[in-house]
């Protein structure tokens, strides 16, 4: 049975990863589609989720009077993720599969072209572009499928992070 304090935060706070992103989401979409093509807006989102993290794990442990295991530690993170990453996806699906279908397309010809610059810039073949080219246009990264699958492969990576911070803010062994 999981501990009321860290089902509630998990909850609470993943709800909170969610709509962060969600909103990071729609304003990029609003502002100008080609931000999502953009790496420091990436890493704005990636920080602003792991602030709500730490921020999470820390009143979790305050509340439960500094008793934090590593495995509640990890649940608690692992359920806010989880949450955060479902209600993100679950957002984009809508953005980009009922909302605006044709935002999806630009958007991809947008991360195609970045591409192709991207792999310019560091001096690949053309045989090795028109290739790339070739296998980019044979998926399309935000129909509903990817996205599942991505949220999938985020879950796991955001698992990675879970494990760190619960080894960071678990509570400190009595037989130290």
């Amino acid at each position: 049975m999981i501990n009321e304090v860290i089902k509630k935060n998990g909850i609470t706070y993943g709800v909170m990863i969610g709509i962060a992103s969600a909103l990071i989401t729609a304003t990029i979409y609003a502002v100008d589609l080609h931000l999502f093509t953009a790496w420091w807006v990436g890493l704005v989102g990636i920080a602003i989720s792991l602030t709500i993290s730490i921020l999470l794990l820390s009143k979790t442990k305050k509340e439960l009077n500094g008793v934090f295991p590593f495995k509640d530690a990890f649940t608690t993170y692992f359920i806010a993720a989880v949450i955060g990453i479902l209600i993100s996806t679950l957002f984009n699906i809508l953005l980009f599969n009922v909302i605006d279908p044709g935002a999806k397309e630009t958007v991809h010809e947008l991360v195609i072209k970045y591409t192709v610059e991207m792999m310019q810039k560091f001096g690949s073949q053309a045989s090795v572009i028109n290739e790339t080219i070739a296998k980019m246009k044979l998926n399309n990264p935000y129909s509903t499928f990817e996205l599942l699958k991505g949220s999938a492969f985020a879950i796991v990576i955001s698992s990675v992070f879970g494990l760190i911070f619960a080894a960071f803010f678990k509570s400190k062994s009595t037989q130290e």
